[in-house]
């Protein structure tokens, strides 16, 4: 390596892109090209860092593996931050094990925190947390430690676990600090605001009030009969019920939680349930049938119970029910929650993250465009949505995630 690229390099990770920029900028043998193409990126220009990295890689010859397998871990973080999430997974896979075999041990690990991050984004949790535990934090350099301990807090947060999630953004904060890095430092500076955000809103009978993850955590864990509208479950310590799939029979438990101690009237929840404007008698039936429904998926937690004017939910065992909504809410509010994070999604990466498929995501994508609430950028497979985020948010929270039971 000349003195010019080290010099680059140097630059590069120091977070001064146009010094390095200035070495390298007209040169066009590959390390010069894998240089530039990572300068670009971090200046944005997605499309074409990615061209150059590609050039970087046909031009090192076949001894140079390690520099070859370098440029797909770039790559591989351009398409992460542009949210391209479902690109060749085995391809970043081989990139890291041959790191890891020509003794590239820092790269090698970053590359496996862009897999962790990724398994992050897509909300599979249990999955990332084993991948994590494999990782030995002192044998990185300040960097990579603050990125472990960003996705440590990552998957904290999206358990709902705010003690664990500050301890890892302190640490963080530590290292990017220590690694003295203006972007990552600014990246754990914006972890640490969402982990304040509001998370929920309590609403019922009294007037809403949001709440931060903390509060949301100590409300699962103080015996109330919980009514989740962030993720559509009736839960209390020790025990949860999803209505996921059941969006009638969570809209009456839902109302039934806003009405506790007092009654739904039967009026009020066929509207609730069914959108109706009024209630005529197939909506009375269909309601007294998935009424039948709810008692017996809350069996365990709760009975509804008959009243002269409706229904009435009583909790087992439980003090309180207590009913917790996003903090924003809206159609289509858990695509808008994961583009409010500021970055450029595709329909695929978000059908991937929500579970859903690529056509009820574009069908959401279209309401919303019309509704002057998304907008896109690009044409046929490189096509972007975004959106400006909702200030004070807590965006990262809505990221598919499980609810703890216990």
């Amino acid at each position: 390596m000349d003195a010019l690229i080290a010099a680059a390099a140097r630059l590069l990770a120091e977070g001064d892109i146009l010094a390095a920029l200035q070495r390298v900028a007209l040169r066009d043998d590959p390390p010069a090209l894998a240089l530039r193409g990572i300068a670009m990126a971090q200046l944005g220009d997605f499309p074409r860092a990615k061209a150059l990295l590609r050039r970087a890689a046909r031009a090192f010859g076949p001894g140079e593996a390690v520099a070859r397998a370098r440029c797909v871990v770039a790559e591989a973080e351009i398409a992460l931050v542009a949210r391209d999430l479902g690109g060749p997974v085995k391809t970043l896979e081989a990139a890291r094990a041959t790191l890891e075999t020509q003794g590239d041990r820092i790269n090698a690990a970053y590359a496996r925190h862009l897999q962790l991050r990724r398994l992050l984004l897509i909300g599979r949790l249990d999955e990332a947390e084993r991948a994590l535990a494999g990782l030995d934090p002192a044998s990185v350099p300040p960097a990579l430690r603050a990125a472990r301990e960003l996705i440590v807090a990552g998957i904290a947060m999206r358990r709902l676990r705010s003690a664990p999630a500050r301890a890892a953004l302190e640490r963080a904060c530590r290292a990017a600090r220590e690694a003295g890095h203006p972007a990552l430092i600014a990246e754990v500076e914006n972890a640490c605001r969402i982990l304040d955000a509001p998370a929920a809103r309590l609403t019922g009978r009294g007037p809403d009030r949001v709440v931060p993850l903390a509060e949301v955590e100590a409300i699962l864990a103080s015996g109330a009969l919980v009514v989740d509208a962030c993720r559509h479950v009736v839960c209390r310590p020790g025990l949860a019920v999803s209505l996921a799939r059941r969006p009638v029979l969570f809209a009456l438990a839902r109302a039934l939680g806003e009405a506790w101690p007092g009654e739904g009237s039967r009026e009020a929840l066929v509207k609730r349930a069914f959108r109706a404007k009024e209630a005529d008698p197939s909506h009375r039936a269909r309601s007294r049938v998935e009424i039948g429904r709810l008692r017996a998926e809350l069996r365990g937690l709760a009975a509804v119970n008959a009243t002269s004017r409706g229904f009435a939910l009583q909790p087992h065992g439980a003090h309180a029910v207590v009913v917790l909504a996003p903090p924003v809410e809206e159609r289509h509010s858990a695509v808008v929650a994961l583009l409010s994070d500021g970055e450029l999604w595709s329909s695929s990466a978000l059908a991937l993250a929500l579970g859903a498929s690529t056509r009820t995501v574009q069908r959401a994508l279209d309401a919303l465009a019309v509704a002057g609430r998304v907008q896109s950028c690009g044409r046929g497979r490189a096509r972007r949505w975004m959106t400006a985020p909702v200030p004070g948010f807590a965006t990262a929270l809505l990221l598919p995630g499980p609810l703890p039971s216990g």
